[in-house]
């Protein structure tokens, strides 16, 4: 698994062999959305992979002005695979965007913005290597429907694994009532588990694609699943994310489903999540390792995690970064919006997995969700963790206890942070708190990102009526 080619000439001899008609160049916005335009391979050459492919950047939410349209897409060519879903042999290039005005990597380039983050981290001296092992979980439905309109508004989600189709009739079948139930489809063998096929074709495209698969399986929710991937290094981890989210859509498009990483998409069950694995390395060394103390984590790993929580709500306007992020935090699901750490405890925010030695040892931070972009969430994790080093930020902990049974007023009279409950509350954070940032994030790319999430987010989701307003408000 890995890397196909290693050069432009490797490129140019892996196009040849594979008779490719088409290079797909890939690109991420600020919410994390892949993009993509298509050239013909006899109109690629080594001067347009050097010097970069031209696209309007003013087309792209948040991005350029009419004016100042004109950007520069860079292949990263070593990023390049073979696409398994179109029907004429194509490669995709994933690439960065560069500002021809500024001469320089694009400031609202999530891509651009996570390099500079393994770079800052080197010029303070602190680590040389970041390496993050996101776990992105999602659903497969076999039917959505939704509508949004000014007297209108609901939508409809069916599996063959909801509960609610115990009394369905079926014209073309029987009921055949094997179901996983409200928080009951963790590991269940078939035919409850219904989707082993389907996640095994999905494993087996993203190894066509270059992602080392270690595992799959049925999640907790009716119709959730999740793979089990290699970790990586902040950019190919982040790399990685887009690839995978792309293989599970299109695998699950072609088998007449439909894929989504949506936190929230059903009332009553466990939410998908992204929980992140990351570590700090220096020279070769895990810096968040430390044999004998407790999960073996070095005091370096607890200040990264400290920092990580002080700066919660300024990180999870970029982790958490929807309005739907934070139906998935209430409490009863197994998304721990709790700020403490932990070793092996499912319940904290941050747990300390098992492992056996220096290669293994980690934290993981289980509070974000796959509708952050992965290269800004990565970015700004790292951001905090390295300002919680530099100001050997203590977080509250550890704490071994289920967390989950705790009240709202025990955890008060304990004085645990929490994640903050809304993507108001997050945004409003990053805009009173965001100097840890400024090392690599712009203040313009800063403002820009907040005015687009209220905008986009916040504001158009607080001015509509929901259906339950309607059942608690109506009669009034």
């Amino acid at each position: 698994m890995g890397k196909f080619v290693n050069s432009t000439e490797e490129f140019f001899a892996y196009c040849e062999e594979n008779d490719v008609q088409f290079v797909d160049l890939r690109f991420t916005d600020l919410k994390g959305a892949w993009h993509h335009l298509t050239y013909r391979m006899s109109a690629v050459n080594t001067g347009i992979i050097e010097g970069g492919f031209p696209f309007d950047g003013s087309s792209v939410d948040a991005w350029q002005p009419i004016n100042k349209s004109d950007m520069l897409l860079k292949a990263d060519i070593e990023t390049a695979f073979l696409d398994p879903f179109t029907a004429d042999p194509t490669i995709i290039v994933i690439c960065d965007i560069f500002d021809i005005y500024k001469g320089e990597l694009y400031e609202k380039c999530p891509r651009s913005i996570a390099k500079k983050a393994l770079k800052h981290a080197e010029e303070i001296g602190i680590a040389d290597a970041a390496y993050f092992g996101p776990e992105n979980e999602f659903f497969i439905f076999d039917d959505v429907k939704f509508t949004d309109s000014i007297n209108e508004a609901g939508y409809k989600i069916d599996t063959e694994e909801g509960e609610w189709n115990s009394g369905t009739h079926y014209d073309d079948m029987y009921n055949t009532a094997h179901r996983p139930g409200t928080k009951g489809g963790y590991f269940p063998v078939q035919p409850t588990d219904s989707m082993v096929d389907l996640r095994a074709e999905m494993m087996l495209v993203l190894e066509q694609v270059g992602l080392e698969v270690i595992l799959g399986h049925h999640e907790v929710a009716q119709g959730q699943g999740e793979i089990g991937i290699v970790f990586s290094d902040i950019i190919g981890a982040s790399d990685n994310v887009q690839k995978y989210k792309y293989v599970v859509k299109m695998v699950a498009h072609l088998n007449g489903k439909t894929a989504t990483f949506m936190p929230k998409p059903l009332y009553g069950d466990n939410g998908n999540g992204m929980h992140v694995h990351q570590s700090l390395w220096k020279d070769g060394k895990n810096l968040f390792y430390k044999e004998g103390e407790y999960g073996n984590l070095s005091q370096m790993a607890i200040h990264y995690a400290g920092g990580i929580f002080k700066h919660a709500a300024a990180v999870s306007a970029f982790t958490n970064p929807t309005t739907n992020s934070y139906k998935r935090l209430l409490p009863g699901f197994e998304a721990p919006s709790i700020l403490t750490y932990s070793s092996q405890n499912r319940s904290a925010a941050c747990r300390i997995p098992y492992g056996a030695g220096e290669m293994a040892t980690r934290i993981e931070m289980r509070f974000p969700d796959s509708t952050a972009c992965p290269y800004l969430a990565f970015a700004v994790m790292m951001m905090a963790g390295l300002d919680g080093i530099k100001n050997a930020t203590v977080p509250v902990g550890p704490m071994d206890e289920d967390l989950f049974v705790l009240s709202l007023d025990e955890i008060r009279e304990k004085n645990i942070p929490q994640m903050p409950h809304t993507l108001r509350e997050s945004l409003e954070g990053l805009i009173g708190d965001n100097d840890f940032l400024k090392p690599v994030f712009t203040e313009e790319l800063i403002a820009t990102y907040q005015h687009y999430r209220f905008e986009r987010d916040v504001w158009p989701d607080e001015g509509r009526p929901t259906a339950y307003e309607f059942k608690t408000t109506y009669q009034c």
